[in-house]
């Protein structure tokens, strides 16, 4: 990761060691577990979007906790090279632009997720903005391809324009949470947004 003081990013700790053990490519997915756990995010015969979805322990403990009747496409601009089973369809390409019709494969979406985050540049400021940019252009693909009910969940870096986001995500769905999940690395000022509920869209006149 270039741009940080990155070198405690690349040795893997405890948590890398158990994600590989249990077999995901990365200890990301103990975040979306937690959240899994505190709001009961994820169940059988659900359809799930997952954005930015390399290296995929998201998609991948997304698939296990849907089963063989749910869904999952997994999208990102870089190759996933994960095995999945049959009910994750792997996609490549932008995760953020609504015209890339590979986005609605199962719309509409019961979950979507993103774990994204911008490339570190050396600015903390430009990092932050890019992340708000992220999480921002989730929320517009969840909004557009969730059904009335369903969930969301976005990485975001703490920063004076946080609340926009958080708002945001407050103004659409029935309940709205951050949470920073234990295996969030100390030096991290990332914290995941979590929208329960999609209201209904406001009809017009």
């Amino acid at each position: 990761m270039s741009g940080r003081k990155g070198n405690v990013y690349e040795k893997p700790d405890a948590r890398t060691k158990a994600a590989k053990a249990q077999g995901f490519p990365a200890r990301s997915v103990f975040k979306l577990e937690e959240i899994d756990r505190r709001v009961k995010l994820l169940r059988g015969g659900l359809k799930v979007l997952d954005l930015g979805a390399a290296p995929g322990s998201w998609a991948l403990y997304a698939s296990q906790k849907v089963g063989p009747s749910g869904r999952v496409l997994a999208i990102d601009l870089q190759e996933i090279r994960q095995a999945f089973p049959p009910n994750v369809k792997v996609a490549q390409g932008d995760a953020l632009t609504l015209a890339n019709a590979a986005l609605a494969e199962f719309a509409p979406y019961d979950v979507v997720l993103s774990d994204m985050a911008p490339s570190t540049s050396g600015s903390k400021i430009r990092d932050q903005a890019g992340s708000l940019e992220l999480c921002l252009r989730a929320l517009d693909v969840a909004l557009a391809l969730g059904k009335v009910g369903s969930h969301f969940v976005a990485k975001i870096f703490m920063s004076n324009d946080f609340q926009i986001a958080r708002k945001l995500a407050g103004e659409r769905y029935e309940k709205c949470q951050v949470i920073r999940p234990e295996g969030t690395r100390q030096q991290s000022t990332e914290v995941f947004i979590v929208g329960l509920g999609l209201k209904a869209p406001a009809s017009a006149g």
